[in-house]
């Protein structure tokens, strides 16, 4: 199991260039197989939805201040050698997929072809309203920019006429190194989503579920994959954790990755145990990491719970 980590993107601390050289570069050293960025547009004073992710359905405090997770891996792509750059996830609907194919390029073609794409559909109204995208049709206009975008990768003669995107008859030479393309992953929950996950991408990135849903759902994700004439084995399971260090134990309803080190390691070595590609460690989430040095030990503690578990 490949085991990546959520570079300091978030909160005071974290926005500085000196935060993100020095995470990058020591989670390289210590054996981290990629780095990753999410993605935040607005912390809304009141939210018409609750957070998923969260317990308490808040948004954490943490990401009221947040880098642009394109720009952010660019700049951390500059600043490693060979540790893969992810994006788990940026918000597909809320992009122009021309200019995005384009951006998501050049960073394949700087970082000598490490870049791997997760996309989600987003869930938060007033991001949506903020950006002028209606939330009606979202699935169709995520399966038509998904074709965009392979397209745009793969083909040296492009013409798209859909009802999202239209682009004349056009030649884009800009190719991502990495070939066809880029591997796609995406976080989805609900049945289409997960119908789109079995017919486009390439892997799952789910985040916030319990161990038993992740089977049931990666289950169902493949047997649909199958029936798209898809080769389900090939599909990669890239679970997300977002850490919360607690002192005392949170007992059998606590949310996976949430609790002492003890009970985090336990999680890892059940989501081992189902034969995960690779977890994605978070650990912005837990209160202590009010420092870089404070993010570091804990980066440092996760590799070693995460290699012993």
């Amino acid at each position: 199991m490949r085991v990546g980590f959520a570079v300091p993107q978030c909160g005071d601390f974290a926005v500085s260039p000196a935060s993100l050289i020095a995470a990058a570069v020591r989670a390289e050293e210590l054996g981290y197989a990629s780095l990753w960025v999410s993605e935040r547009l607005l912390w809304p004073i009141t939210l018409s939805v609750p957070y998923p992710a969260s317990p308490g359905g808040t948004l954490p405090e943490v990401t009221q201040a947040q880098l642009d997770p394109l720009a952010t891996l660019t700049f951390v792509a500059a600043h490693t050698r060979s540790v893969a750059l992810g994006t788990s996830v940026i918000n597909l609907p809320q992009y122009q997929p021309l200019r995005l194919a384009r951006m998501l390029a050049t960073m394949d073609v700087l970082s000598g072809g490490r870049l791997r794409v997760g996309l989600g559909n987003g869930w938060m109204p007033e991001e949506f309203s903020a950006v002028g995208i209606s939330r009606d049709g979202l699935g169709k206009r995520a399966d038509e920019y998904i074709e965009v975008l392979k397209q745009i990768w793969t083909d040296s003669l492009i013409e798209f006429d859909g009802r999202y995107v239209q682009i004349p008859r056009s030649i884009v030479a800009l190719k991502p190194v990495q070939k066809p393309h880029p591997p796609i992953y995406m976080a989805a929950f609900t049945p289409s989503a997960m119908r789109r996950v079995a017919r486009h991408a390439d892997g799952w990135n789910p985040s916030g579920l319990s161990v038993e849903d992740i089977v049931a759902k990666f289950d169902h994700i493949k047997s649909m994959a199958r029936d798209a004439g898809r080769d389900a084995d090939a599909l990669e399971l890239i679970v997300r954790a977002n850490v919360l260090f607690t002192r005392r134990p949170g007992g059998d309803k606590r949310r996976l990755f949430c609790g002492t080190s003890q009970e985090i390691r336990s999680d890892v070595q059940k989501i081992r145990q189902i034969d995960t590609d690779e977890l994605i460690v978070d650990v912005q989430w837990s209160r202590d990491v009010d420092s870089l040095s404070a993010l570091i030990e804990r980066m440092e503690e996760m590799w070693s719970i995460v290699q012993s578990a």
